[in-house]
């Protein structure tokens, strides 16, 4: 099974690999909250900033490990406890934005804020994702995370809403195909603008086995 630590989607490319794109990548999606809500209200000591990024990245290494664990054998208990990881994993998530800001590369550094995006990948609440949703689109335009953070939870939120996606970050796991896009014909040019490749080398990673 793919890292998610490394992948916060099990069917879409790492977004570590990508570098930040333009702020226009991001602008046009949906919009932003004010710089106001992107910031933190305070200033993060290095100690603390630190202590945030092993937390991110303690509780999505235990994210990934309960979900190899399902993936070789998967059981109610092991759902039960996936379930249960993804609702404390948010509400620890919500506490940080709320004190800190959205836990971007500036903050935590690259790693632990591809964790922080994995783990509001798995967050139960819509609204709370599409509020970070916005606050990822800001640091994305302010170059504090990488434009390709922002196409993945723009991808999911326009799913989760019954909307076509950006990026076509987001698949069907019933078919491996990605749920409806808009403008298909220009769909790689903006993979393009926030750092992914074509969507075919996406899909046919997708059919290698292991």
């Amino acid at each position: 099974m793919t890292d998610p630590v490394r992948n916060p989607e099990a069917t879409a490319p790492s977004p570590e690999r990508a570098e930040p794109a333009s702020a226009g990548a991001a602008s046009a999606s949906p919009a932003p909250a004010s710089a106001a809500d992107a910031h933190p209200a305070e200033a993060v000591s290095p100690a603390l900033a630190a202590a945030l990024a092993e937390e991110l990245m303690r509780r999505a290494g235990e994210d990934r490990e309960l979900m190899r664990e399902a993936a070789a054998a998967p059981t109610p208990e092991r759902r039960r406890r996936i379930a249960w990881c993804h609702r404390d994993n948010a509400e620890a998530l919500e506490t940080i934005v709320r004190r800190h800001g959205w836990p971007d590369a500036s903050l935590v550094g690259p790693a632990a804020a591809t964790a922080a995006l994995m783990i509001l990948l798995h967050a139960p609440e819509p609204d709370f994702r599409l509020r970070c949703r916005d606050l990822i689109a800001q640091a994305a335009a302010d170059g504090r995370c990488p434009a390709v953070h922002f196409a993945y939870i723009a991808d999911h939120c326009a799913v989760d809403q019954g909307e076509p996606q950006f990026y076509g970050t987001r698949m069907d796991p019933a078919t491996l195909r990605p749920y409806p896009v808009r403008h298909p014909r220009t769909l790689d040019e903006r993979r393009h603008d926030v750092g992914l490749g074509p969507l075919e080398e996406q899909l046919r990673a997708l059919r290698l086995p292991g």
